[in-house]
């Protein structure tokens, strides 16, 4: 019989039945340390109180109203991403994915009201993930998301990430947009070179191009910055951003300036429930906090001794690590075994961690985690790795 749940995820035989902080309980009261985070969503940890009181105070109130009336939680929120971002206008969505097919529309979009209709073309880098939607997956060129869902979508090529002869080469007069994570998290945690980032925006200025960010898990707090973009000294056209905003909430946005949104007039772009005011009510409360005085700051001294912790772990288990990458609290382990095999191995142990490409296992712990809890990881992944070591020749 086929099974009432679609069968697309290969699911681990674990349910978890509540959360506290950083910690996880499955139905069997087994306790987890979560560095997992519900891929970077729970930003706050589980069951955080400011969440609960702020989305119980509006679910007495007010669900849903749709956005043909006016929305003042999502006009708060929105007066602060401008506030705190390059960006002069916000929209909201349900996703990250949702908040990536509308950088895409508004980056063509611009250059049709500019007169340049031909200019479609998005580029793209190899590594990337924008998401599963059909423009997504186009986007992302993974052949194994791609296969079996028809002719890839128009408009969309991939160059290696890096690459700045093959960008050169790609770009063209139908060019209308580049796209890029500034730190790829499904592709492996792969850092993007500062500088390659920086000749990203000269490129896009020179072309009169777009250039679009994809902050959908380095965003709000991740990297010890709001939003990463901030490291680098300069800022995009058009950035999504989703997880972290929602604190576990369902909750994208797109964020942009005046000149690359021009096109995107009324009747462009829609959303049922994007921006509704369960979601604004939980968006404000979680902006709040990370806007808070000494959040991001404890996020980057956490982060160091994280990495810190994870150098040593890396040279005392060589034969299961190769090296420590990422930034703030982003960050992933290359794997000399199957990351699979460590995965397991760690949640014996009681440690939450996630495959992603390259053979890494990334670590995505809440915002909110102590130093106390790292330690704690840490030594949990001491005890994996062991579990995990060739036996020694026996002394005879």
């Amino acid at each position: 019989m086929f099974p009432a749940l679609l069968p697309t995820y290969s699911r681990t035989d674990v349910a978890f039945v509540r959360g506290e902080g950083s910690w996880l309980f499955d139905e069997h009261g087994k306790r987890y340390l979560d560095f997992g985070a519900g891929i970077a969503v729970n930003a706050f940890g589980h069951a955080n109180p400011k969440l609960i009181a702020a989305l119980t105070e509006q679910a007495g109130k007010l669900w849903h109203t749709s956005n043909l009336y006016r929305v003042p939680g999502q006009e708060k929120l929105a007066q602060k991403l401008v506030a705190h971002s390059f960006a002069d206008t916000v929209f909201f969505t349900n996703s990250g994915a949702e908040a990536m097919e509308l950088a895409f529309k508004m980056a063509r979009r611009y250059h049709f009201v500019n007169g340049r209709p031909d200019r479609f073309q998005i580029i793209s880098f190899e590594g990337a993930f924008h998401g599963r939607t059909l423009a997504g997956i186009a986007a992302g060129g993974n052949e194994k998301y791609l296969e079996g869902f028809g002719p890839k979508v128009q408009g969309f090529d991939q160059v290696p990430l890096g690459d700045l002869a093959a960008l050169n080469n790609a770009i063209g007069p139908n060019t209308a947009a580049l796209v890029i994570e500034p730190l790829q998290g499904e592709g492996g945690v792969r850092p993007v070179p500062a500088d390659f980032l920086r000749q990203l925006r000269t490129i896009c200025d020179s072309h009169g191009i777009l250039l679009i960010f994809d902050e959908i898990q380095t965003g709000v707090g991740r990297t010890g910055k709001l939003f990463a973009y901030e490291w680098l000294g300069f800022t995009p056209d058009i950035m999504a951003i989703a997880k972290a905003i929602g604190g576990g909430f369902p909750l994208g946005a797109l964020l942009a300036t005046a000149d690359a949104a021009r096109g995107m007039t009324p009747g462009t772009h829609g959303t049922t429930y994007g921006g509704n005011p369960l979601a604004m009510a939980v968006g404000n409360a979680a902006l709040d906090m990370v806007l808070s005085q000494g959040f991001l700051e404890h996020v980057a001294k956490v982060a160091n001794y994280f990495s810190q912790q994870l150098g040593a772990l890396v040279s005392e288990h060589p034969a299961i690590f190769e090296s420590v990458r990422g930034q703030g609290l982003m960050l992933g382990l290359k794997m000399k075994i199957p990351n699979g095999d460590f995965i397991k191995a760690a949640r014996d142990a009681g440690l939450i961690v996630l495959p992603a490409g390259d053979n890494v296992v990334r670590l995505l712990p809440p915002l909110t985690i102590s130093e106390a809890e790292i330690r704690e990881g840490v030594s949990l992944m001491h005890q994996a790795a062991a579990a995990l070591e060739p036996q020694k020749a026996a002394v005879p």
